[in-house]
């Protein structure tokens, strides 16, 4: 099962309070067993939200609006994107995880949705759009 694990904001984080060398290699350490385990397919770092947008859906309507974002404890800071065996494995390892701010922070674990999971409303056609979008990112 494929799951993406979303390290949150903190204050600091969103301040743009950058890692000491001790913190950076610790997680380099930790990317390193993931990999090395057949467990990371990618993942990374998020600058603050002060530099993001975010873009509002309301029907047809969009509406952007310029970051930061006040409610801290909802915003990503960084992610990986794992293959694991279920979910207890997912926690396993991150409770091997340094801890990646400078205070608390909380790790979040969401599966990801598989092709399969919309069984009932895959047709042939969407099969084919999926098949070809995969292709074309080079997904298996």
């Amino acid at each position: 099962m494929r799951v993406v694990v979303f390290v949150k904001a903190t204050q600091d984080s969103e301040d743009g309070r950058m890692p000491p060398t001790e913190m950076l290699e610790a997680m380099g350490k930790y990317n390193e067993q993931l990999i090395s385990a057949g467990i990371m397919l990618g993942g990374d770092g998020l600058k603050p939200t002060k530099q993001a947008k975010r873009v509002h859906f309301n029907g047809t309507d969009r509406t952007v609006m310029d970051g930061p974002f006040t409610e801290t404890k909802e915003i990503v800071a960084g992610y990986w994107i794992w293959e694991v065996r279920d979910m207890d494995e997912a926690v396993e390892w991150v409770k091997r995880c340094p801890n990646p701010m400078f205070e608390e922070s909380d790790i979040d674990i969401r599966p990801i949705y598989e092709l399969s999971d919309f069984a009932e409303q895959l047709t042939p056609d969407v099969q084919a759009i999926h098949d070809r979008n995969r292709e074309r990112t080079g997904e298996v």
